[in-house]
C-alpha cells in the first residue's frame, strides 16, 4: 500500500529525514512516536508529496514518484499520489463561513468533481459515521474542538483515500475531549482502514496500531508490535524516550 525507500528531507541544508525506509501493509495501522523534532510530521508530509522529497521513492498504491537530481516538480505525478491519500492536520482548517456539512463536501465537488447532490450523499454518510449527523448544518464556532476535528476526519473520509494520515490529531484538543476523535479513528481502524498516525497519546498508540514505529533525529530508530516497543524495547534511545514519558 505505501512503500517508502531511502527517503531523505533537508530544509535550508538542514536534513530532516536520512534515509527513512518504510513499508505499510493494506489495512495496517502504523503509529509513529518520538520527540519534537524527530522528523515525524515531515515523513507524514513527505507520503502525500505535501514535502517534496530532496531524495527518495514514495510509493502509495499504484501511483509512485522516484525523486533524482533530474527531477521536477509536476503537477501531474504528484497530484496522484496526494489524491491516494486524505490528511487530518492538527489544527483543523475548516473553512468558518461553511456549514460542517458544506465543508465535508467541498472536496468531492472540487477535486472528485462530484455532482452536488452525490457529494452531499457522501458528505452526510461520512459525518454519521463519526458520530456528527445532528451537527452537519451547524458552523465551525458552534462546535466544539474535538467536533471539529471529527469534521477534519468526515471530510478526509469522503474522498475516498486508500489511506489516511494523521498528523497529531488530538494536540490542539482540551483533554476532555480527546477521547471522541480518538474513538472515531478506533473505528476507523476496526473497519480495516489503512492508517499513518503521528501521536503523542501513547495509550491510544498501544490500543489501536498493529505497529509502533519509534522516530529519533530523522532515523528510524526501532519498530515492531506496540506490546514489544512499550513493554520491551530492544534500543536504548526508545526506552529513555518511554521512561521520561512516565516521569
Amino acid at each position: 500500500m505505501i512503500e517508502i525507500r531511502n527517503l531523505h528531507k533537508s530544509f535550508d541544508g538542514l536534513e530532516i529525514l536520512k534515509g527513512i525506509e518504510l513499508t505499510v501493509e493494506k489495512g495496517e495501522v502504523v503509529v509513529i512516536i518520538g520527540p519534537s523534532g524527530s522528523g515525524k510530521t515531515t515523513l507524514l508530509r513527505c507520503m502525500n508529496l505535501l514535502e517534496i522529497p530532496t531524495q527518495g521513492y514514495v510509493r502509495i498504491g499504484k501511483e509512485e514518484l522516484d525523486v533524482s537530481t533530474k527531477w521536477r516538480y509536476k503537477e501531474k505525478v504528484v497530484l496522484p499520489i496526494r489524491q491516494q491519500s486524505g490528511m487530518v492536520f492538527q489544527g483543523y482548517n475548516l473553512f468558518p463561513h461553511k456549514t460542517a456539512l458544506e465543508n465535508v463536501m467541498e472536496g468531492s465537488v472540487i477535486v472528485k468533481k462530484r455532482p452536488h447532490a452525490e457529494a452531499r450523499q457522501r458528505a452526510e454518510e461520512m459525518l454519521a459515521k463519526v458520530g456528527l449527523a445532528d451537527r452537519m448544518n451547524m458552523y465551525p464556532h458552534q462546535l466544539s474542538g474535538g467536533q471539529q476535528q471529527r469534521v477534519g476526519i468526515a471530510r478526509a473520509m469522503a474522498l475516498d483515500p486508500s489511506v489516511l494520515l494523521f498528523d497529531e490529531p488530538t494536540s490542539a484538543l482540551d483533554p476532555e475531549l480527546v477521547s471522541e476523535v480518538l474513538k472515531a479513528i478506533k473505528q476507523l481502524a476496526d473497519e480495516g482502514m489503512t492508517m499513518v498516525i503521528v501521536t503523542h497519546e501513547m495509550g491510544f498508540a498501544r490500543e489501536v496500531a498493529d505497529r509502533v514505529i519509534f522516530m529519533d533525529a530523522g532515523h528510524i530508530v526501532e519498530e515492531d508490535k506496540p506490546e514489544e516497543i512499550f513493554e520491551r524495547p530492544k534500543h536504548e534511545r526508545t526506552r529513555q524516550f518511554l521512561q521520561r514519558l512516565q516521569t
